[in-house]
């Protein structure tokens, strides 16, 4: 093949490509179509209150991203957990993480597998999942806390 022919060739693929990123960008800054969302649903609000009122010395954080929780090293780890979010996660006033709480709904129905997983990368980080179906009472809700913490410091056996 004449050299002047692959020069050509070359410059071709070069103008495509050129061509393809400025179309590629073009397309991104287009302006974008965002709407609010709120924060929590009604359920996940009645559920914050419902934390809030059981358990007045803690601090209780909404939607924390797991990523917020916890790191490992390299991308391919990390992006095992980056886009993951906690419902709550019940704090000390002093912000230490006491327990991770999930309220789960119809939408985790088949998603078990997905859900130990989810407990399982949060164990494997130091931490404890309560999971709740439906709205405990604030007296049982405080109990499964207080159990918890003192099956954490040693004082009751597993």
């Amino acid at each position: 093949m004449p050299p002047f022919i692959v020069l050509l060739a070359i410059a071709a693929l070069i103008l495509f490509f050129v061509m393809l990123s400025k179309r590629q960008a073009a397309k991104s800054r287009k302006p974008l179509k965002l709407q609010r969302k709120a924060v929590m649903t009604a359920r996940e609000q009645q559920m914050y209150h419902l934390l809030q009122t059981a358990l007045p010395e803690c601090t209780v954080l909404a939607q924390v991203a797991f990523s917020a929780l916890m790191t490992a090293k390299g991308w391919a780890n990390r992006n095992r957990f980056d886009r993951k979010v906690a419902d709550f996660v019940l704090c000390s006033k002093q912000l230490n993480v006491l327990v991770v709480i999930e309220l789960d709904d119809s939408s985790h129905a088949g998603r078990e597998r997905q859900d130990r997983e989810r407990d399982a990368m949060l164990r494997l980080a130091g931490y404890v999942t309560l999971r709740y179906a439906n709205f405990p009472t604030q007296q049982a809700l405080r109990a499964d806390v207080e159990k918890l913490l003192l099956k954490k410091a040693g004082v009751v056996s597993a």
